[in-house]
């Protein structure tokens, strides 16, 4: 999807890695998530850039495609904001909304201006932008998301939806929220890593049967999309991958914009008022790309939790800790001691137990301090 989370497949094509591994990495355009996510099921693709809940929903037998999908690396951590129609953001400020651009506590000031019901948008049902919105309006006291109207529309298409007055607000990955201020019909309030401080958001996703039936291939994909990764991690690249992502095969913006979002920048409104976000995306760094269980186990939880049905144990393990180990291990990645760790459990960079004794997580606090134990039960 036109994402600046697509970074690392564009780059494991553009600069050479998956020739490297002797791939001929062929990327497709989709128009909407359900139509990319169908591309997969129904083997018209072999791999796909996905919503990191997509896999762990499908396992759940939820979207009426079940089907065992999976999420063999972490695209990319955080990536989202939260925008509102300049209407509201003013009936915000007049209540007292937060200047500051990570306060969570801009939720209560959105809350008491909406006019209900809050007409959201999202990119899809089954997504990191709707499980962050509901967790964090839920914790300030909405019923979500019965007490919402939830309309599902493409990224590049939210600030049309914005300018219709089909919806309020939006939860969107970037470039795509910063469009929508600088055509004026939003305003960016909130960061989506101020909610979740590192929250997974999309993962490279394939069928199990393919994982199964080709593990040479799937080696040789991790190996590339990994030292793309690596690649993205280095700020001095963040020039060059805005350029690549710019052209119009991609995300067809402009390169000053993404450039602006890899840079964790942001011109929030259409008077050019400019705000900053630490670790407002991550591609390498603090074990970005590992698939951890527990957060598979998080987004299960939740999903059970609002649909009413039950998370099996094995929804977890469409997060493939052992591919990612298996595969990346021999070529240098610093493997996390464990698969499964205490989400929102750290609130600065702490040193772990790792493969070469070198990985150090970041922060991962929730806005509300809560903090999940992967252990059934807990």
């Amino acid at each position: 999807m036109p994402l600046v989370d697509c970074a690392p497949l564009a780059i494991a094509r553009e600069i050479g890695f998956a020739e490297e591994e002797g791939l001929d990495l062929a990327l497709q355009r989709q128009p909407s998530w359900s139509a990319l996510r169908d591309m997969l099921a129904f083997e018209r693709i072999d791999a796909a850039h996905m919503l990191a809940p997509v896999p762990v929903a499908m396992s759940m037998g939820l979207g009426g495609l079940p089907m065992a999908i999976d999420a063999l690396m972490v695209l990319s951590v955080n990536g989202t904001v939260i925008g509102v129609s300049r209407d509201l953001a003013a009936r915000m400020r007049d209540r007292g909304a937060p200047s500051d651009f990570m306060a969570a506590a801009v939720g209560r000031a959105l809350i008491e201006a909406a006019t209900p019901p809050l007409k959201v948008g999202v990119p899809f049902p089954f997504s990191m932008h709707a499980e962050l919105l509901y967790y964090w309006l839920g914790a300030l006291g909405v019923q979500a998301p019965q007490q919402l109207v939830v309309r599902t529309v493409p990224p590049p298409l939210m600030a049309d939806a914005m300018a219709a007055g089909e919806i309020d607000a939006f939860c969107v990955g970037e470039p795509w929220g910063s469009v929508a201020a600088e055509r004026g019909v939003a305003e960016v309030v909130l960061p989506g890593c101020a909610i979740w401080g590192f929250a997974p958001e999309k993962v490279l996703a394939v069928r199990r049967c393919f994982t199964t039936e080709a593990p040479d291939r799937t080696a040789r994909l991790m190996r590339a999309v990994w030292r793309a990764g690596r690649w993205l991690g280095d700020p001095e690249h963040n020039l060059a991958a805005s350029e690549i992502l710019a052209r119009k095969g991609y995300l067809d913006v402009s390169a000053e914009i993404i450039e602006r979002t890899l840079n964790c920048r942001f011109v929030v409104s259409p008077l050019g008022e400019e705000r900053r976000a630490p670790r407002f995306i991550e591609f390498f760094g603090g074990a970005a790309q590992f698939p951890w269980r527990s957060q598979a186990a998080w987004i299960a939880g939740r999903l059970s939790k609002r649909l009413g049905v039950e998370a099996s144990p094995e929804a977890r393990l469409t997060f493939r800790a052992d591919l990612f180990r298996a595969n990346l291990g021999p070529i240098g990645a610093d493997l996390p001691g464990a698969s499964e760790k205490l989400e929102g459990a750290l609130d600065t960079s702490m040193p772990v137990a790792s493969s070469h004794g070198r990985l150090f997580l970041g922060p991962d606090r929730f806005f509300d301090s809560e903090i999940f134990d992967p252990v059934p039960g807990k």
